[in-house]
């Protein structure tokens, strides 16, 4: 519930709003709280919160592109450049836009961190110089990251651990997250953070010394659809012949390189679309997975809640296509997950009635053996276990049938 609220509220901050999540959200909570469901009415309503996730992630997509422009394919830096800097995480782009603003021409690099990768596909936010690349991964590793980070570190919505002493007093939050101790900011007034930033060090010339390193992200659904035509005849002529969604939300347990292990042994004839932070276990090797024809096999769309893009890629595909359902289609899914904002994503998929996920590395606590029964039997999910590559192969033997 936390982070569908979440996705709700980051919807509101752009301007876009519906009534009928609202009236949902209480709905909901009346029923859980009278404890008197049946199994297939609990079902139910798990389908319908999937619907209305399908609304708050279809709202959040208009409200950023409103408001940043439609994303488009971007190069992003990985390796930092010398100077002063502030690095912004979470998820709140309208913070990050803030950000920019009150750091244009004052000499201080800004960096993306974690699930603010996107930000680069934006043109309204790609347009600052000063926006110069993403620095580190997913959420789990902040305490080694924001450590050795040489400036503040804004954190937004959700996704902070407790921080340590190293760099808690350069530590700021903003909006919906916060932590005792640290420094809140109630408002758009960033100037606290450029204090901190000219205090602190930044990069030196021998830190940035390194050769440069990049990925690429921006490739949400306008962008991948404007080449729908290049993309179904390469699918009619079998130079593309299946297609993955590996992604979702990353966490520390070893098991996760199923999905590493997974995305690298994705065929050369086949497109892996990615999102949310469960993308860091393989977007540093972008080059690795090469193209066809011109089209990258790897496509960064985003956030966790860009699944909303990927999800209208596949049902664009399936209608150019002439296929019934996504579920026709040689699509292939491999579900890392973590905490609530992934079992939302999960339930708009169920909603749509996709089946085969692979979802893990370690299934839910709530899914208890009925409810695990209850998702094989009518959604063949299958837990993430055991080796990542083999059940690539797997999957891409299968075939395209179309």
């Amino acid at each position: 519930r936390d982070r569908y609220q979440r996705r709700v509220h980051g919807a509101r901050v752009l301007g876009k709003e519906a009534p009928e999540v609202y009236a949902f959200m209480h709905e909901l909570l009346s029923v859980l709280g009278t404890g008197n469901s049946t199994a297939d009415e609990l079902v139910g309503y798990v389908m319908k919160l999937g619907e209305v996730n399908m609304t708050v992630m279809r709202l959040l997509s208009e409200g950023h592109e409103a408001n940043f422009g439609s994303p488009t394919p971007a190069e992003v830096r990985l390796t930092p450049v010398p100077g002063k800097c502030i690095l912004v995480s979470g998820h709140d782009m309208k913070d990050l836009e803030e950000i920019l603003r009150q750091t244009e021409g004052l000499g201080i690099n800004v960096y993306t961190h974690g699930e603010m990768l996107p930000g680069h596909g934006y043109p309204e936010l790609r347009k600052f110089p000063h926006l110069v690349g993403n620095y580190g991964g997913g959420w789990q590793a902040q305490r080694a990251e924001f450590a050795a980070f040489p400036g503040p570190i804004l954190v937004t919505t959700n996704c902070i651990i407790e921080p340590t002493r190293s760099y808690k007093h350069r530590l700021f939050t903003r909006s919906a997250v916060g932590w005792p101790g640290v420094t809140h900011l109630p408002t758009y007034d960033f100037s606290a953070v450029i204090a901190a930033a000219n205090d602190e060090d930044g990069f030196k010339d021998i830190e940035c010394s390194v050769e440069s390193a990049t990925t690429m992200t921006g490739f949400g659904h306008n962008a991948v659809l404007s080449i729908a035509d290049k993309v179904v005849g390469a699918i009619k002529e079998g130079h593309i012949k299946s297609f993955f969604v590996i992604g979702g939300c990353d966490g520390e347990k070893p098991g996760r390189s199923f999905f590493r292990d997974m995305a690298l042994a994705t065929p050369q004839d086949s497109i892996v679309l990615t999102l949310g932070c469960g993308k860091y276990r393989f977007n540093k090797d972008f080059e690795k997975f090469g193209n066809i024809g011109g089209i990258p096999r790897l496509l960064d769309m985003g956030q966790c809640n860009d699944a909303y893009s990927a999800v209208q890629v596949a049902l664009a595909l399936a209608d150019a296509l002439g296929v019934k359902n996504v579920n026709e289609l040689p699509l292939h899914f491999g579900i890392s997950w973590f905490e609530q904002k992934a079992v939302a994503v999960l339930c708009s998929l169920l909603h749509l009635g996709i089946r085969n996920i692979h979802l893990g590395p370690s299934l839910p606590a709530f899914v208890s053996p009925n409810v695990l029964n209850l998702l094989v039997e009518k959604f063949n999910i299958t837990p993430a276990v055991g080796d990542g590559a083999e059940v690539a192969r797997k999957m891409a033997a299968k075939g395209n049938n179309l």
